[in-house]
């Protein structure tokens, strides 16, 4: 297989009909996150990515990526791996609740299930061990032939990412308690070994015996002593910090919204990855023409000419939740629709949020109506929902996977059927087909007379006039969506940090008439405009 300069590689570029023009705002992501980190035989380091489903091994001297276990293969969200001496992989599914192994020649097989967000895991001498990454986790050996796993230790507040030290003890990051662990391998009592850290996620340990510990909420990188807990600061990231690898005397750490660092001396770090979007998902233009980009754990703000803005994440403060669908609602306000099944009204700056309406089964787009009223869609009831003042009304039912909905400026509510392919209006308590033969239409806006529609399936932007029924398609082979000829796995919960995770190819209006489309393959925001 020839190795990826990118994780999503396009049959031939995007392009347009005459008249618009597209650029990225945005430069592609290399990895759909990154979660878990493993230095292979090879020298490679594996990186774990549970929003794409893959598995990718990265050459520290070149830089090329290699999908290993690609979206759509047997590995289903993978968050943590670890090799054996014979050179087998081993991964936790945070999402299916199980490990797998990935042999030498790429065959996989299921060694344990039943381990509800299965998430950290390693190897020492013979023994698999693995945890769940949940209040109340166990942490285990598991039997590399399927049988039953013996528990080392129960009721963990959210163990991650362990590892066993010199001693011969498994050192596990303790996220409910802030603290980091130890316990012996035959199990028994745990003992304490660094407390009042940043949210610890990670624990390797050095050349020197030392652990080195990514801190999620903090952002630091430390250096604790496994004798005495004395910690040093090794290095300032951001928050979401998720994993450690060391390639020889060489320490990198893995973030989740998606970039690799390398620590170097005096704190300073390079980029072995480059920061990008899990997705993204929904997009919403401010007031003042900024763009609010929903991606999963993390929202961004967008302004032209300068770096994008982290400006939430699951850790933050007043964060509503993994967001995936966004719609303006005045300066510096949005609304969200959360994985969670809440539908929230969020203020970035001021990190608050009122939720609006809670308790759904898998929300997807939401639009503001003239009047004020939030539309929202439930994917997974396969209905459309308005919420006012406190009070919820259902606009439509029986839907086959509605996944965006606009409003006009005359209150006309549209709806995407995605699994239906077609769009649909709602009048008086029926759906109406406006325009079929799709093949999974997502975002959707309404402007002026027209409808703008992302077929995700199709790979198209399409455009119909309202007025006279006339279609045309503006954008082909965008990068949206799952490769042609793969069909992704469904990501389900993770715990209670998220309900389940599908893709959305969201469209908001700009000024002059751009239109922003958000392109969930290959990580980045586009801008079609009208030449």
């Amino acid at each position: 297989m020839s190795p990826q300069i990118g994780r999503y590689t396009a049959s031939q570029p995007a392009r347009t009909v005459d008249g618009w023009t597209l650029q990225r705002l945005t430069p592609p992501s290399r990895l759909f996150g990154a979660n878990g980190l493993r230095t292979g035989p090879d020298g490679r380091i594996y990186v774990a990515q549970v929003s794409g489903s893959q598995i990718t091994a990265i050459d520290v001297a070149t830089g090329a990526i290699e999908a290993i276990s690609p979206k759509g293969g047997d590995i289903v969200a993978p968050d943590d791996l670890v090799f054996d001496p014979a050179g087998n992989l081993y991964a936790t599914e945070i999402t299916e609740g199980r490990v797998s192994m990935r042999a030498p020649n790429g065959t996989t097989r299921v060694i344990a299930g039943d381990m509800p967000v299965a998430n950290p895991i390693t190897f020492h001498d013979g023994r698999l061990i693995a945890g769940e990454c949940r209040v109340g986790g166990r942490t285990m050996q598991l039997d590399l032939n399927g049988g039953a796993p013996r528990v080392l230790l129960d009721n963990v507040p959210m163990p991650n990412a362990f590892d066993v030290g010199p001693d011969g003890k498994l050192y596990i990051p303790v996220m409910g308690s802030n603290e980091i662990w130890r316990v012996s391998l035959d199990g028994g009592a745990h003992e304490v070994v660094a407390r009042n850290l940043g949210v610890p996620d990670s624990v390797k340990f050095d050349a020197e015996g030392q652990i080195v510990s990514t801190q999620v909420h903090s952002g630091q990188v430390l250096r604790i002593d496994p004798r005495t807990g004395d910690k040093t600061v090794l290095a300032n990231l951001t928050p979401g910090l998720d994993n450690v690898t060391f390639v020889g005397r060489r320490t990198f750490v893995s973030n989740i919204s998606g970039y690799i660092a390398e620590i170097l001396e005096g704190g300073q770090t390079r980029d072995l990855v480059s920061d990008g979007f899990n997705w993204p998902l929904g997009l919403a233009v401010d007031t003042d023409g900024s763009i609010y980009v929903a991606d999963g754990p993390f929202s961004y703000t967008l302004r032209s000419g300068q770096p994008r803005q982290q400006v939430g994440f699951l850790f933050t403060p007043g964060y509503p939740g993994y967001s995936r669908g966004v719609a303006a609602a005045g300066p510096g306000e949005f609304i969200v629709t959360t994985a969670n099944g809440d539908v929230a009204r969020y203020w970035p700056a001021k990190r608050e949020n009122q939720v609006l309406a809670s308790g759904f089964d898998q929300l997807y787009g939401v639009a503001v109506a003239p009047k004020g009223a939030v539309i929202f869609v439930e994917q997974g009831a396969g209905r459309v929902h308005s919420v006012q003042s406190g009070n919820v009304e259902t606009l439509a039912t029986d839907l086959k996977q509605p996944s965006g909905v606009t409003v006009s400026a005359d209150g006309t509510c549209f709806v995407t059927e995605s699994a239906g392919g077609r769009v649909v209006k709602l009048s008086g308590g029926r759906t109406v087909t406006v325009f079929n033969d799709l093949r999974q239409p997502q975002g959707i806006l309404a402007r002026g007379d027209s409808l703008y529609v992302v077929d995700a399936g199709l790979k198209e932007l399409i455009e119909y006039n309202l007025s006279n029924g006339r279609r045309r398609t503006l954008a082909f082979d965008l990068p949206v969506g799952a490769p042609r000829g793969v069909t992704p796995k469904v990501l389900k919960a993770v715990g209670t940090l998220s309900g389940p995770m599908g893709p959305f190819a969201g469209i908001a209006a700009g000024a002059g008439g751009t239109l922003y489309i958000s392109a969930d393959a290959e990580g980045s925001v586009l801008a079609l405009k009208p030449a």
